[in-house]
């Protein structure tokens, strides 16, 4: 599958039923478009098999839930939803993205309790989500943008509105020849990426940046996870940013990112070493058995 993600063959689901791609669209009144009452989840499958499929739903609905919309399936009936659009892409490896939203109705202002929650499930092929950086290490920029306080959005829900820095830090980041971009939050400590988290390693040691003021990632959960196992020490702390010079390695998570080393933040670089190979390694493992 290629070109415009407007303009492709396949299925799309769409409020309970598969529908042409090119068909599936919304009116232009659609009050998400106006102000941005959408949530989303962004999964992988590998072989067939969506990782850690239950847990996005189960996000989705949290996320939602933040967001004040009620949601209108129940997590076996996005579960199945699923299923059934993966099936019908003809893909074993693929994107998957789920999106919820409020629709057109009643309500155009920016109260919307009338308009009705609606869902959506796409499926695509989706190579390395950094490209070669996947192998050679990313090169991020830091942002000029914060990640905003808990006391001004809900930062822990997978909502859209959320995403506008991280669009134009991601766009000025590549201008300048980056990958990616690192957001500081309204602190000033290092917080994440425009769409992973990060880790960095010292002395055989992880640190990670403590996840009060941005989304807990699930791959993040994991590879935290994966490293204890591993009997390696994790410090979830707030790391200031002139910290990153004392650090040897980095890394990235997230489900499209999956675990991509990081060779230069800024001005500070860092190997692509033993730990960061190992991780992803054993990361790409996992997904797959």
């Amino acid at each position: 599958m290629a070109g415009s993600y407007d303009d492709r063959d396949g299925k799309i689901w769409m409020d309970g039923k598969l529908v042409e791609w090119r068909d599936a669209n919304v009116h232009i009144l659609t009050h998400a478009m106006h102000y941005a009452s959408s949530v989303f989840e962004g999964e992988r499958a590998y072989n067939g098999k969506i990782f850690k499929s239950r847990e996005h739903s189960e996000r989705l609905i949290a996320s939602a839930e933040a967001l004040d919309m009620p949601m209108p399936y129940s997590i076996d009936e996005i579960e199945a939803a699923k299923e059934e659009t993966l099936k019908a892409s003809g893909l074993t490896d693929a994107y998957v993205r789920v999106l919820v939203w409020r629709g057109s109705g009643e309500d155009m202002g920016v109260a919307s309790a009338l308009n009705p929650v609606r869902m959506a499930v796409a499926v695509w092929g989706w190579g390395a989500y950094y490209g070669d950086a996947k192998m050679q290490g990313a090169k991020l920029d830091i942002a000029e943008w914060k990640r905003p306080s808990p006391e001004t959005i809900p930062v822990h829900a997978k909502a859209a509105g959320l995403y506008m820095i991280c669009t134009i830090s991601k766009h000025k980041a590549e201008a300048k020849g980056c990958s990616d971009a690192l957001f500081m939050d309204w602190r000033g400590y290092v917080a994440e990426a425009t769409g992973a988290n990060v880790f960095f390693v010292k002395d055989g040691e992880v640190h990670t940046p403590k996840a009060d003021c941005f989304l807990n990632g699930i791959t993040r959960q994991t590879v935290i996870q994966m490293l204890k196992d591993k009997g390696i020490t994790v410090h979830e702390r707030r790391i200031k940013p002139e910290e990153m010079a004392e650090f040897e390695q980095c890394w990235l998570t997230g489900t499209a990112a999956e675990v991509t080393p990081v060779g230069q933040i800024g001005d500070y670089t860092f190997e692509v070493g033993d730990m960061t190979r190992d991780i992803a390694e054993s990361y790409e493992r996992l997904v797959r058995e």
